[in-house]
């Protein structure tokens, strides 16, 4: 059964994506959103984590997170996919359940 994670935490603030990214199966995608789309910038102390991960799982982040928080596309991880709240309603829609890591 694949599986939607949502992180919304900033992963300087607590381990939220870590204990997410323990527990994800492969197949399942992980959307960041809200201070959870720090998790998705490259050349941060916890973007090796994510970089591993993406072996086996989907990263997304949704994109009027970055654009609020004056991130711009090119500071992602390559391979993070941007999404709007129409793909998060696709993503929910495309997997079998959805798990938020508060």
């Amino acid at each position: 059964m694949a599986t939607l994670h949502t992180v919304n935490k900033s992963p300087t603030d607590r381990n939220t994506l870590e204990a997410c990214l323990r527990l994800a199966k492969g197949g399942s995608s992980v959307l960041m959103i809200e201070d959870g789309v720090y998790g998705a910038l490259k050349g941060t102390q916890k973007s090796g984590i994510v970089e591993d991960a993406m072996k086996d799982i989907k990263f997304y982040v949704l994109g009027g997170d970055l654009k609020a928080r004056g991130i711009e596309e090119n500071k992602l991880i390559d391979g993070v996919n941007v999404v709007d709240y129409a793909g998060f309603v696709n993503l929910a829609t495309e997997n079998d359940r959805v798990q938020s890591w508060l």
